[in-house]
């Protein structure tokens, strides 16, 4: 469960993490942790704490895919696009997974229902085709059983 987004909240999670070498990125993933996703609201707040300007911070947002600047859907999926699952069906599975969903990858759906990403290898290469629904790795996945880990 995560943190719903507070100036206040960001002010302390920026001010816990702040202290570290090269905060930058330690303070962003901390933000990202505590409220799933960095607010763009928090970019100001961030700058002045570590010294940078906004430029900078939002440069460092953006350019990562990793970090999100709106909240996650509920359920979080990413499908891998790593060679090993693109050698088996990785890419007709990440081309259903968009058209299924609606939404392209980086997108949630618009009931909030679900967050789709891609990720680089997630060390299942041996079961490719996989995803990650949820922080947990499946293999061997196609369509039908993409549209049963999504709908569950």
């Amino acid at each position: 469960m995560t943190t719903q987004w507070s100036a206040e909240a960001a002010a302390r999670v920026i001010a816990e993490h702040s202290g570290v070498r090269g905060p930058l990125l330690p303070v962003l993933h901390a933000l990202q942790e505590e409220f799933g996703y960095v607010d763009p609201a928090a970019v100001p707040l961030v700058a002045k704490a570590l010294n940078l300007s906004r430029a900078d911070v939002h440069g460092v947002l953006t350019f990562y895919s990793d970090f999100r600047t709106t909240p996650p859907g509920r359920r979080r999926v990413g499908v891998c696009r790593g060679e090993a699952c693109q050698s088996v069906g990785g890419r007709s599975l990440a081309e259903h997974a968009t058209s299924s969903l609606g939404i392209p990858m980086g997108g949630t759906t618009p009931d909030g229902g679900v967050s789709l990403d891609q990720v680089f290898c997630l060390g299942l290469c041996s079961v490719a085709p996989a995803v990650l629904v949820d922080g947990r790795g499946v293999g061997r996945v196609d369509a039908a059983t993409f549209d049963g880990l999504v709908s569950s």
